[in-house]
């Protein structure tokens, strides 16, 4: 069975799971050390990062990364779920267009820092129970107020006139419910509203445009060359805070051992790269010990050890 270390930006197709995504990479690859970076809603397309080997120690921090998509905000009807696929639970006709001007205005109140109830059909779990549990028993619950950051907000496309569709690009922090967002954008706007359809434009550094379809990862295996689809582990915690060490630390770093902090700017956990630009581990401010730095993962294997 051959043996991979890295990241694939996949293209995630509609109409599946993030763990179908897994198990279907599985047979591909006849690997099981494989891992996803945050799950997708089945009837989400887009860039879905796939850990592979020891890129899969990784995952937790790709996960905190900035996201983007795009999507259409559907006014006139509001939906259990909060997407097209819930049963609709609110109506109003929209009988009046909307300006440019005014939508603009509506997304600008989102942008920055702001505060979402997680839909009922959600993963996130109150008093040990999965929200879409609740849903399906036919339960509503109180639900945590959860803070969010919605870096940037637009319409996307040159309208000027907008009905009951809004297509709009949207770039948000992690644990965003896109859904959410939409249905409050239609609330701003006068009508009940739900997410149309989405899709993931980024994850961190992975770009719609670099990922790869199931179809094509199938044709790179059978021309045994995948190992060129994948990103490296540098590569992928480019935006974390680094440090970079000479020759004479790479050593210490690869065996595990505690340093002296070499960074006062508090930010924690960090990745250290030697001179090379490879990451040698992730690096955080020693707990207990004032002034101290300890190794959270060790990531780049000594010759001696690949034996």
């Amino acid at each position: 069975m051959s043996s991979y270390t890295g990241i694939l930006p996949l293209y995630k197709p509609k109409g599946i799971t993030s763990h179908d995504c897994i198990f279907r990479l599985r047979k591909i690859l006849r690997y099981k050390k494989i891992g996803h970076t945050g799950t997708l809603d089945p009837e989400v397309d887009g860039v879905l990062p796939i850990c592979l080997g020891r890129a899969t120690k990784i995952s937790e921090y790709l996960l905190n990364y900035p996201k983007s998509y795009r999507g259409i905000i559907r006014l006139g009807q509001a939906t259990d779920t909060e997407d097209a696929t819930g049963q609709v639970i609110e109506e109003k006709k929209v009988q009046r267009t909307l300006n440019r001007q005014d939508i603009e205005g509506v997304f600008n109140s989102f942008k920055g820092v702001i505060q979402q109830v997680p839909p009922m059909y959600s993963a996130v779990k109150v008093n040990g129970k999965k929200l879409y549990e609740y849903a399906r028993a036919g339960m509503t619950i109180t639900r945590p107020v959860r803070q969010v950051t919605i870096y940037d907000l637009r319409i996307h496309g040159n309208q000027s006139v907008f009905e009951s569709e809004i297509p709009f690009d949207v770039k948000c922090s992690k644990g965003t419910y896109v859904r959410t967002l939409a249905v409050d954008i239609g609330k701003k706007c006068g009508y009940p509203a739900h997410l149309g359809t989405l899709t993931r434009t980024s994850a961190g550094p992975f770009q719609v445009n670099d990922c790869l379809t199931f179809e094509e990862i199938e044709q790179a295996v059978h021309e045994n060359r995948f190992s060129e689809c994948l990103s490296t582990i540098s590569y992928a915690l480019q935006y974390m805070p680094s440090l970079s060490v000479d020759k004479n630390l790479e050593e210490k770093i690869i065996n595990g051992a505690v340093l002296p902090l070499m960074t006062q700017e508090g930010k924690s956990p960090f990745a250290i790269f030697n001179q090379a630009g490879d990451c040698l581990a992730i690096y955080q401010k020693h707990p207990d010990k004032e002034g101290l730095m300890k190794p959270v993962k060790v990531l780049l294997i000594k010759e001696d050890d690949r034996r």
